[in-house]
C-alpha cells in the first residue's frame, strides 16, 4: 500500500470512528475492507489507462538518414514556424562544406533532385516539414514550415 492509501485509510478510519456507536466493530472493518477493495480496483484501472492513451498517440513519422541527418533533427526540433540559418551555420550542424552549387544557384535549395540517390540533401527540410527559400547574396536560407 502506498502512503497516499495509507492516509486514506487513515482518514476513512478516522471517519468511521467519529459516527457513534451506531457501526459496531464488525459492520466497520466491514466497511473497510469494501473501501480498501474498491482502491485497489481504482487503482489497478488508473495505471492501465494512460498506457492505452500512449499507445494510440504514437505518430508514424518519415524516416530520414545520411549525412544531412543532422540538419533535418535540427530542424524537426524548432518550434518556431521560419527558422532563419547562413550558410556556415548549416556546415557547422553537417559538418561538412556546402555544396558549390549549394552558393550559387537557388534551384540546389528550391527544385528537389530526382535524379540523386535517396536520402537526397532536400530531405533534411521536407521531411521536417519546412521549405527553404535562400538569399544567395546574405548567405542564408529560411525555413519556413510547410502549410
Amino acid at each position: 500500500m502506498n502512503d497516499a492509501s495509507r492516509t486514506l485509510v487513515a482518514s476513512l478510519r478516522g471517519l468511521l470512528q467519529s459516527y457513534p456507536a451506531a457501526l459496531d466493530w464488525t459492520e466497520r472493518q466491514k466497511m473497510e475492507y469494501r473501501m480498501l477493495e474498491w482502491m485497489k480496483r481504482r487503482q489497478s484501472r488508473v495505471r492501465i489507462q494512460p498506457a492505452s492513451v500512449v499507445e494510440t498517440a504514437k505518430v508514424q513519422r518519415p524516416v530520414m538518414s545520411g549525412k544531412y541527418l543532422s540538419l533535418y533533427k535540427y530542424l524537426d526540433g524548432r518550434f518556431a514556424d521560419r527558422v532563419v540559418l547562413k550558410f556556415t551555420e548549416i556546415e557547422d550542424l553537417l559538418g561538412f562544406a556546402l555544396p558549390d552549387l549549394a552558393r550559387v544557384s537557388e534551384d540546389w535549395w528550391t527544385t528537389p533532385d530526382p535524379s540523386a540517390a535517396s536520402p537526397r540533401f532536400s530531405d533534411s527540410w521536407i521531411l521536417a516539414k519546412r521549405t527553404a527559400r535562400p538569399n544567395l547574396l546574405a548567405l542564408t536560407v529560411i525555413f519556413d514550415r510547410a502549410p
